[in-house]
This record gives structure tokens, C-alpha cells and sequence, in this order.
């Protein structure tokens, strides 16, 4: 096992890697001068030449190959450079905004696995059941439902039901708990509702399909506790396509709540996104494709190591 972990983990860094050349080349097919837009975009004239020093500043008058070269060897030095808009570091300018972007993720996921896990195994069980029908309508009005949309629900019926808003202003869970889940909490079970559904689903089908298997008829018929067959036997083995959806969905999370942090007027990742875009700020958005990339490749390394631990016949050489 750690001969198998210390091999992907050295995976890890070719992949980066490759990704990270991919960002650069995308980033840069974005139409638009992150330049113009500082200089120009207020309808203020501008030199060409004042123009020209600006681009020297920033580096974009080297050639790509150039730019590539500076941005992969800051990356060896887990260095990712210095946002073209705002002059400070990309790594600080992300770090602020991650905090929040990371608890909402968690608090989401928390949601999600509470309502879907339960949900799925009783749908499962009485399967054809009237319960069986109402988990579905529940799992497909979450898909149906953008989050977006939930949370301007929940947050007219919080304003005209108890004439109260949600904090506007972040505050971490460590300085104020209570400001910090008045705050985080709705746009949590907003996501969460809709990331349930998902999860929802795929529980129900694992479920159904394990406990057609044949050594859970054999639990059955040596009399077993319903509770021991469902979750000894039947849930374990069907948590592996479950567990594998939840943790590609946390990883999403982590950079893809744009719409939902403009809603709540979080100034999460998904909104310093759509800044950087919009900015063509080339280093910040390299930057945070990086994390969400790193996100997705590191919840894989995990959810592998976590499949051996769910089901024994798993065996890493």
C-alpha cells in the first residue's frame, strides 16, 4: 500500500504539470489586453508608449516560450506569481477568499451526505413503496432546482417571513461561530440540497444493484437483523460509485459556486473567477485553474485510497 501511494503521489507532479501547460496555453487564447483594459477601459487616453512600459512591467512584450518558462519555474518554487490587476500575489489574493470557498464546500458536502445517504438506502429498501416515490420526487426536484434560484428562495422567505437577512460581511468560523453559520449556512444548504440529489440517486441504483447480490440473499436467509444486512453487508459495498460522487462534487465546489457567492455576496473563489476573467488578469487565472486542478487530482489520490479501506478484496501492489 505505501509502495502504491508513494507511486501516485509521483504522479502527481507530471500531471500538474501537463495541466498547468494546458492553463497557460488556454488563458492566453482569451481574447482581450489586460493592459487596454487598466489604461483604456475608463475612456481615458493613453500613449502608446506609456502603453508599451506597462506591457514591459508586466512581462507580456517576452515571447510565450518566455513566459512560460518564468511561470513553470515559479511554480518549482511554489510560487505563482503576482496578480497583473492588483499587484499582490496571487497565492495571498486566493488564500484570503479560500476560507470561505473551502467551509462552504464542507458545510455542502455535510448536507449532502447527510440527506443522501439515508435517503438512498430507505428508497432502496422499499424500493416500489410510496417512500421510494417521495425520495425520487425529492432527488429529481434537486436536479431540476438550480441552487442559484433555492437561495433567492431562502433568502426572500428568511426576509419576508422573519424580516431578517443573512450577514453580509464574512467572518471566520474560529472569530464568530454564530455570525460565521448565520452566514454560510443558506447558501450551504442551498448546495447541498442540489448536490443530495445527485448523491441521492446513485445510492439508490448502488444499493439496488448490491442487494440483488447473492451472499446478501444469503444474510437474509440466515435469519440477520434487517439493520445488519442493510448496512454491514449491503451499504459498504455500494458506497464506492457513491463515494466517488461526492468527492468529485467537493472538488467542483471548491472553485464552482460562482453564481451562488454573487446570490449571497460571498467573495468567495467562484466570484474572484469571474473578476480575473473578466480583468484578463492572466496570472490569477492561471492561478486558480491550478487549484482547482490540484483539487481534483489530490480528491482522486484520496477517494483510491479510500475505496481499499470501504471494500477489503481491494488490494493495491
Amino acid at each position: 500500500m505505501l509502495r502504491y501511494v508513494l507511486a501516485r503521489l509521483v504522479l502527481v507532479l507530471p500531471t500538474l504539470w501537463a495541466v498547468a501547460t494546458l492553463i497557460f496555453l488556454l488563458v492566453r487564447v482569451i481574447p482581450g489586453d489586460i493592459v487596454e483594459l487598466r489604461l483604456v477601459s475608463g475612456g481615458a487616453y493613453v500613449t502608446r508608449e506609456v502603453i508599451q512600459q506597462e506591457r514591459v512591467r508586466l512581462g507580456l512584450d517576452k515571447p510565450l516560450w518566455a513566459q512560460y518558462a518564468d511561470w513553470i519555474a515559479g511554480l518549482a518554487r511554489l510560487d505563482l506569481g503576482t496578480s497583473m490587476w492588483t499587484g499582490a500575489p496571487v497565492s495571498r489574493e486566493i488564500a484570503i477568499r479560500l476560507e470561505l470557498s473551502l467551509q462552504l464546500a464542507i458545510m455542502a458536502t455535510v448536507v449532502a451526505v447527510s440527506l443522501a445517504i439515508p435517503l438512498g438506502v430507505w428508497a432502496a429498501v422499499r424500493r416500489g413503496t410510496w417512500a421510494d416515490h417521495l425520495v425520487q420526487v425529492f432527488s429529481v426536484a434537486g436536479l431540476a432546482t438550480p441552487s442559484f434560484w433555492l437561495g433567492i428562495l431562502l433568502l426572500l422567505f428568511l426576509l419576508s417571513v422573519f424580516r431578517w437577512l443573512p450577514p453580509m460581511t464574512f467572518t471566520p468560523l474560529w472569530q464568530d461561530p454564530v455570525a460565521n453559520l448565520s452566514q454560510l449556512i443558506w447558501p450551504a444548504l442551498a448546495v447541498g440540497y442540489r448536490y443530495s440529489a445527485v448523491a441521492t440517486r446513485m445510492t439508490r441504483s448502488a444499493m439496488l444493484e448490491v442487494l440483488r447480490e447473492d451472499y446478501v440473499r444469503t444474510a437474509w436467509a440466515k435469519g440477520l437483523a434487517e439493520r445488519a444486512v442493510v448496512l454491514r453487508h449491503a451499504l459498504r459495498n455500494a458506497l464506492l460509485p457513491v463515494v466517488t460522487v461526492i468527492g468529485l462534487e467537493f472538488a467542483f465546489l471548491i472553485g464552482g459556486l460562482v453564481v451562488t457567492e454573487q446570490v449571497f455576496n460571498l467573495n468567495g473563489v467562484g466570484k474572484l473567477f469571474v473578476d480575473a476573467i473578466a480583468r484578463r488578469d492572466y496570472t490569477l487565472i492561471q492561478g486558480l485553474m491550478l487549484l482547482v486542478a490540484s483539487a481534483y487530482v489530490l480528491v482522486n489520490v484520496l477517494l483510491d485510497l479510500l475505496y481499499a479501506r470501504l471494500d477489503p478484496r481491494i488490494r493495491y501492489a
